[in-house]
């Protein structure tokens, strides 16, 4: 392990302590350091001994692996980029859930060390990849770890969605809106929506109605081989947007589209030494225990 990357939210006044922390223990073991740009400001006053401030692109490039500090929103917002080189990402909770970012920070000293010897275990989360066609504008191509959502303006009236799947017309949606998610995301919007929870490691995608207009309109699972298209019936004066893992919005409009398909990118989380999948669900969702020691 030649250089860890360091990313955390630029407000996380909070963090900085622990920053500082994580800087001298890895000065220590003499390993190179690149801070993020906008993190180093956390670090106000410390002196520049060992450690490099960059770029967010830059330090993606050079890092061995990224230890990110924050919620799941920072590390969404850096996933496109980490992503490209499938970078190992370790993820510090500051946040209140913390699907992604599941090592608590007492945990942290223990999974660096993993991380140094070799010996930790990471676990791979498909990317998605969405195209937002617009009349009279560039596509924009993105991708994305949760979800692509299609939604009306808070103010707006019911919004109607064609869905179309591997140019198979499946529905007319009359709802709020839309979800498209990946099993990574199934427990974000897509869970709070009443959506199902997927198992990370499934290949599937689920398509999930925003309070749809009719109850019969459910959730619907299906391969992540899948081309899923959305497209915005015009002719209704309303504000819609599509919205890509919370982090970036476009205004759609007329016959707007957006498309979604697996893509190639995979992001590499370091797990949590001794935790799995079914342990983060039961503290995070607060699921019940066991009421008497089994024998």
């Amino acid at each position: 392990m030649k250089t860890v990357g360091i990313l955390a939210r630029p407000d996380l006044t909070e963090a900085a302590p622990a920053l500082r922390d994580l800087v001298a223990w890895l000065r220590r073991r003499g390993v190179g350091i690149s801070v993020e740009e906008r993190t180093a400001a956390l670090l106000a006053g410390e002196p520049r001994d060992g450690w490099d401030v960059e770029p967010l692109p830059e330090v993606a490039a050079r890092a061995d692996v990224m230890v990110v500090l924050g919620g799941d929103g920072t590390l969404l917002g850096a996933s496109p980029m980490l992503s490209k080189r499938e970078v190992p990402v370790l993820g510090v909770n500051f946040g209140s859930l913390g699907f992604l970012t599941e090592i608590t920070l007492p945990e942290l000293s223990e999974a660096l060390c993993g991380v140094l010897d070799g010996t930790y275990a990471t676990e791979e989360r498909r990317m998605l990849h969405a195209v937002v066609r617009r009349a009279g504008a560039a596509d924009a191509e993105v991708d994305v770890l949760n979800d692509v959502v299609v939604t009306k303006a808070a103010l707006s009236r019911i919004i109607e969605l064609d869905v179309r799947i591997d140019g198979v017309f499946v529905s007319a949606f009359r709802a709020d809106g839309l979800i498209v998610s990946s099993p990574t995301g199934s427990t974000a919007y897509n869970l709070a929506a009443g959506g199902p929870i997927l198992h990370p490691r499934l290949p599937a995608l689920v398509l999930t109605p925003i309070c749809p207009h009719m109850l019969t309109n459910r959730p619907l699972v299906v391969s992540d081989e899948s081309t899923i298209e959305v497209r915005l019936h015009g002719g209704r004066d309303v504000e819609v947007f599509a919205t890509l893992d919370g982090q970036r919005g476009f205004s759609l409009a007329g016959s707007d589209s957006v498309t979604v398909t697996r893509s190639p990118r995979m992001l590499r989380l370091v797990k949590a030494p001794g935790r799995d999948y079914f342990q983060v669900l039961r503290a995070k969702l607060k699921w019940g225990e066991y009421t008497t020691r089994r024998s």
